[in-house]
């Protein structure tokens, strides 16, 4: 028996030229999104034009891949095989930017201990794909942060 923990079956995205820098940003541990270089807005999901100013001036940059939570729901239903029920779906608000918010996992968390506007801190699942690996960006209690 192994202790390397199992990886769930994931539905992984498809790499675009787009979102390569998002899905595999956790190759380096960084959490990246495009901005504006004109406004500074981070955009997400990634887009061709600035949401804000318009402006085509854009580029990846990495955050510090803290988070707050913003809501979740604890799912207990197996719509398909994946992570082990029961599973938080959660959504988060990256600090930088509170107007990025990400659905994601929430791990690593007794489900009696989430709280609405918790400290979060990004972790990587990795899954290797024919397409191009793929780093999923879920979110655990970030360690030593007030709650």
């Amino acid at each position: 028996m192994s202790d390397t923990p199992t990886v769930p079956f994931r539905i992984l995205p498809k790499l675009t030229d787009a979102n390569r820098e998002f899905w595999q940003g956790g190759q380096d541990n960084e959490l990246r999104f495009w901005r504006c270089q004109d406004c500074t807005q981070f955009i997400h999901p990634p887009q061709p034009i600035c949401p804000s100013c318009y402006g085509k001036n854009l580029r990846v940059e990495p955050v510090s891949g803290r988070a707050t939570l913003t809501t979740y729901s604890i799912n207990h239903q197996p719509w398909m095989p994946g992570p082990e029920l029961p599973y938080v779906v959660a959504i988060i608000e990256i600090v930088e930017d509170p107007s990025v918010r990400l659905t994601t996992n929430l791990v690593d968390c007794d489900h009696a201990d989430i709280t609405i506007g918790m400290a979060l801190k990004v972790q990587f699942e990795h899954h290797s794909d024919t397409d191009g690996d793929v780093w999923l960006p879920l979110f655990a209690p970030e360690l030593g942060a007030a709650q």
